[in-house]
């Protein structure tokens, strides 16, 4: 079994040779390793030297973060040459601490306005002169094809996002290292024509930057990533109120589990605007907190139905869940290839995590609830499943392997046909072998109720409903005659 800092390592060396579009074989030949040396490293078999993860840092420009992960994985110990790790004037992230990150995003009914505002404290004994940051956009996460597909035919250009910088209240100028379709890449340098402006040791400063990316390329989703030791984050929302926005959040950890925030959104209405703001202290390293929103726009159907009296399917239908009919729920959906989809499986599970939330607002779920990655409109082999304790299971590739001969009969709903019920035979236990994000193969075994939730996703993820399980000759009652609403499934012997 990997450590959450072995997970965090891997993840960050990964997500740095994306960036910067290395293969493995690739990266292996720049720093002078085996192809098969950082296979491993990415598949958990092989631990990391330090020279290794110097080496990685230097040929990606990861600005210090790899060989962060790497002094965290080795506990704190074997203190990195700054110079070896980063180019001078650039921070290294083992010595570089966020007081404050604080983000507004303001959008018009046309373009979103972001607004970053970072405390950033220099710990090291060497002066910062410039900031990385990244400005990237996914209209379709979970989607990444038809996201690529999206951004070749209507790229992110430089005018339309009209950066601006300051530094202390002082405009700062950057320079570009990289400009995609999708993704833009730059160092903020302190200084221009007028003068320098570093950080110096024991110091902090006031960084901001500002930029605006239309709707038809935003996505109606911000998030969050930790990536240097922060005391606090905040974000706040600025909407339009004509559009009904709502606003919800999951954090995805660097196992791919997405969960609520633990912390509320809190809701200001204002004249013409609505805010929503939220805040965490302490965040821990590489959490990423994303917040999604709807806006009730004048030409749906949503808009048109009386949500006191739309259907339970309808109202599954308005917060983005496939009903019944669509090809999509009669096929198999598509495994990934992990680790190297692990950053598509976390765009999935945290579209996934997000569509969960938008349904425990229409719905309560007495005995838990799940969703099939079919179910939101993306073919992949990913779902979710929360226990009534509101615990979060992430499923990817998974298959039951083994089912006990024992089996009980009890009422099932589906969200793709939420206005009946159905009796459903299924296994009192079963075994199921799924994978963590890094690619490690494990088989967990689920009884009662948990085997019937995961059996149900499971299900979902091989184009099968539970129609195709119940007695032949039984039918779907409708929900206004199922009483169980609300309630847990009955087992014998007290559980």
């Amino acid at each position: 079994m990997t450590t959450e800092a072995e997970d965090a390592f891997r993840a960050e060396l990964k997500r740095w040779r994306d960036v910067r579009g290395r293969s493995q074989s690739a990266l292996a030949r720049e720093v002078g390793y085996g192809p098969s040396y950082v296979s491993k490293v990415e598949g958990g078999t092989q631990r990391p030297s330090e020279a290794f993860a110097l080496a990685a840092d230097r040929v990606l420009q990861a600005g210090g973060s790899i060989t962060h992960a790497h002094r965290e994985l080795s506990g704190g110990r074997g203190a990195v040459p700054r110079q070896q790790a980063s180019e001078p004037g650039a921070p290294h992230e083992s010595s570089l601490i966020v007081r404050h990150e604080d983000t507004r995003l303001h959008f018009d009914g046309t373009v979103y306005r972001a607004t970053q505002r970072r405390e950033l404290y220099n710990d090291s004994p060497d002066p910062i002169t410039r900031y990385l940051i990244r400005i990237s956009v996914d209209r379709y996460p979970g989607d990444p094809e038809r996201s690529n597909e999206h951004y070749r035919a209507n790229p992110l250009t430089w005018e339309e996002i009209d950066l601006t910088a300051t530094v202390d209240g002082e405009p700062i100028g950057w320079r570009v290292q990289h400009d995609r379709d999708a993704f833009k890449e730059l160092w903020l340098l302190f200084e221009n024509a007028h003068g320098r402006y570093p950080l110096y040791p024991g110091e902090s400063v006031w960084l901001e930057y500002s930029y605006t990316v239309g709707a038809d390329k935003w996505g109606t989703w911000f998030q969050r990533a930790v990536r240097l030791p922060t005391e606090r984050l905040s974000v706040q929302l600025d909407f339009p109120s004509a559009l009904a926005p709502k606003v919800w959040g999951t954090e995805t950890t660097m196992t791919a589990a997405a969960l609520p925030f633990r912390t509320a959104i809190t809701r200001t209405e204002g004249p013409g605007r609505t805010l929503f703001a939220w805040s965490t202290d302490d965040p821990p390293l590489h959490a990423r907190y994303r917040l999604e929103w709807k806006f009730r726009s004048s030409n749906t159907e949503e808009e048109t139905t009386d949500t006191m009296t739309a259907t339970a399917s309808e109202k599954m239908r308005s917060v983005g869940m496939v009903q019944e009919g669509d090809a999509i729920l009669e096929k198999p959906a598509r495994r990934f290839t992990l680790p190297d989809e692990a950053e598509d499986a976390r765009r999935v599970v945290a579209e996934l995590g997000s569509a969960a939330e938008r349904a425990a607002e229409v719905h309560v779920f007495g005995k838990g609830m799940g969703v099939a990655a079919p179910q939101i409109g993306i073919d992949r082999a990913a779902a979710i499943v929360r226990t009534p304790e509101g615990e979060t299971l992430t499923l990817l590739n998974p298959r039951i392997i083994e089912e006990s001969t024992e089996t009980d009969e009890q009422y099932e709903g589906c969200l793709s046909f939420f206005d009946v019920r159905g009796m459903v035979p299924r296994p009192m236990a079963i075994s199921v072998e799924h994978q963590d994000i890094d690619g490690t193969v494990r088989i967990t075994m689920f009884e009662q109720g948990m085997a019937r939730l995961v059996a149900h996703e499971v299900d979902h993820l091989h184009g099968l409903l539970y129609r195709a399980r119940m007695r032949p000759g039984v039918e779907p009652i409708p929900v206004s005659q199922y009483k169980g609403t609300g309630s847990q499934w009955q087992y014998g012997g007290g559980k």
